[in-house]
């Protein structure tokens, strides 16, 4: 160091640090030989801590306040030191200020697909991101164990841990919930509560409260989210031949407005009115069709012979042959009963059908009258 800064160091006895900059976790206060002298003045500002350090061991920690630094505010130092009666100017220490601030908006993600087997689509690789907040909890365990002796330590010197922290917690979350992809969006909140629920005690491991945790976005790969886009095309699509007309009304309103086409475009317009006319008069004709149909019955199972009868002027039937005995054993219809089945030109006795004799050969005729 330069003779100013020897000079500068000997007469300047104020401590403090306003920090500049939006990320600094810790900044090292740096004076000539880390001189400081008997009486100086620390301001610790609001959202920061003064720690002190004496060859390597961690001493005085002082809060946000003014403060006159002699033996009865630094009772560790002047004990590391065996002062009893007051300490001589300078003596040496290094002080770092770590800024206790809620660091906000710190991003997290994914650096590769995660694998997970998907009760819907089966073995499917996503990927997903969001931000944190955290502050420092304890700053002489963040010293110790993260910053050390690095004189400026910002919050880009630890972010990748802390990400590899949150994505390892979220990957085990999304692997033990079991939830659908396609659900997971209405699951961010929870998703979000039980990986920071998870990652706190870590955090604590280094000094750092974890404030907040929030999943931002869990993305498919590109060729799996194509085919969710046509998946979800064709649901709202809904019924393609009013689909298609209604394109084929389209392209017609795009040629007849274009004046550069002229005599083609109005062609090709009339063409494609023509093809829509034939295809929603085709479309009519079928359903006058279906209209026009009457309602009737199935017809029988092939190679099952039935009959319609007539009975007391009515129509009633079809039957088959098991139900035409029973009616014949019963006194129902008899052999001059009129019959018909398809095609037969006219109604008939069933007497005289070849089909019919089993019906009445077993039945005797009548009485003769008395």
């Amino acid at each position: 160091m330069g003779l100013f800064n020897k000079i500068r160091g000997e007469f300047i006895d104020i401590i403090e640090w306003l920090d500049p900059t939006q990320n600094t976790m810790v900044h090292r206060f740096e004076r000539f030989q880390n001189e400081i002298k008997n009486g100086a003045k620390l301001t610790v500002r609001e959202s920061q801590v003064a720690v002190f350090i004496n060859e390597g061991q961690l001493a005085d920690v002082f809060k946000p306040g003014l403060y006159t630094l002699t033996t009865e505010n630094l009772p560790i130092l002047t004990t590391l030191k065996g002062w009893k009666y007051g300490f001589n100017s300078p003596f040496l220490a290094e002080i770092y200020f770590v800024n206790t601030k809620q660091f906000t908006d710190l991003l997290w993600g994914t650096p590769n697909p995660v694998m997970l087997r998907d009760p819907e689509f089966g073995p499917i690789r996503i990927r997903a991101n969001g931000n944190y907040t955290m502050k420092i909890s304890d700053p002489g365990l963040f010293i110790k164990t993260i910053a050390g002796t690095d004189g400026n330590f910002t919050t880009e010197s630890i972010t990748n841990q802390l990400r590899n922290v949150a994505v390892t917690r979220f990957t085990d979350a999304i692997g033990e919930s079991k939830i659908p992809v396609l659900d997971m969006a209405s699951n961010f909140d929870e998703i979000s509560k039980y990986c920071e629920t998870k990652m706190k005690p870590e955090f604590l491991e280094y000094g750092i409260e974890l404030l907040k945790f929030l999943v931002a976005s869990i993305g498919l790969p590109e060729n799996v989210e194509a085919a969710l886009d046509k998946r979800s095309s064709m649901g709202i699509i809904g019924d393609l031949n009013k689909f298609q007309q209604f394109q084929i009304g389209q392209s017609m309103e795009a040629a007849a407005n274009n004046p550069a086409g002229g005599g083609a475009a109005a062609g090709m317009g009339m063409g494609m009115g023509f093809g829509m006319a034939n295809a929603m008069m085709g479309q009519m004709g079928q359903m006058g069709q279906q209209q026009q149909q009457p309602q009737s019955s199935p017809p029988p199972v092939p190679g099952v012979v039935s009959y319609f009868v007539a009975v007391n002027g009515q129509q009633s039937g079809p039957f088959d042959l098991n139900t035409l005995k029973q009616m014949a054993a019963q006194g129902q219809i008899n052999s001059d009963t009129l019959v018909w089945k398809q095609g037969m030109g006219q109604w008939a006795p069933a007497g005289a059908q070849p089909d019919l004799t089993a019906v009445f050969g077993a039945v005797p005729p009548p009485l003769p009258p008395k």
